[in-house]
């Protein structure tokens, strides 16, 4: 595996926003481009939002940041992914790798030092092409259309909406 997954933390203010400011043409597309918005998200880390950085392990470079976020345990055990890839990683696999990374911790037990959930989703823009692809690579199926779900760039934006449940999910320990 070329890629590892860890929690971020205070330390990694100066990468993060050097990888977010350096992918900002990208980034903006689809995204709010925030460089020196770590340590707000920091703070909002709990139980309803985790954090996650794919590293690569060769460079130490950041590849992307995953948020499992809106996360809802009881009888729903759900939560969504919203995420962004950082140059020069685009297009190398390495944000997969790290997605399946995520994807087996958030459907592991908790006494496994997994999120213990049941189902993810992610809501893509219709003109994100690479993002629907890999939602798909990952094993994804598409439920639907949210027409204005999300306020980004100063505006209502649609978006396709992906799901995947653990007895879907190829590597999960169900």
């Amino acid at each position: 595996m070329r890629v590892m997954i860890r929690t971020p933390e205070a330390g990694d203010t100066a990468a993060y926003a050097e990888a977010v400011r350096r992918s900002a043409d990208h980034i903006g597309q689809w995204n709010p481009v925030e460089p020196d918005g770590l340590a707000d998200l920091l703070k909002r880390q709990g139980s309803g939002l985790h954090t996650f950085l794919i590293i690569d392990r060769e460079t130490g470079g950041m590849v992307g940041k995953v948020n499992v976020a809106n996360i809802v345990m009881g009888r729903f055990c759900n939560a969504s992914l919203g995420y962004d890839s950082y140059l020069p990683f685009n297009g190398t696999g390495r944000m997969t790798e790290g997605m399946r990374l995520i994807l087996d911790r958030c459907f592991a037990p908790q006494s496994a030092d997994g999120l213990g959930l049941h189902r993810l989703e992610i809501n893509v823009q219709p003109d994100n092409e690479r993002s629907i692809a890999m939602a798909k690579r990952l094993g994804f199926r598409h439920e639907g259309f949210s027409p204005r779900m999300l306020f980004l760039q100063g505006e209502w934006r649609d978006h396709e909406r992906f799901a995947l449940t653990a007895e879907e999910w190829p590597d999960a320990a169900v």
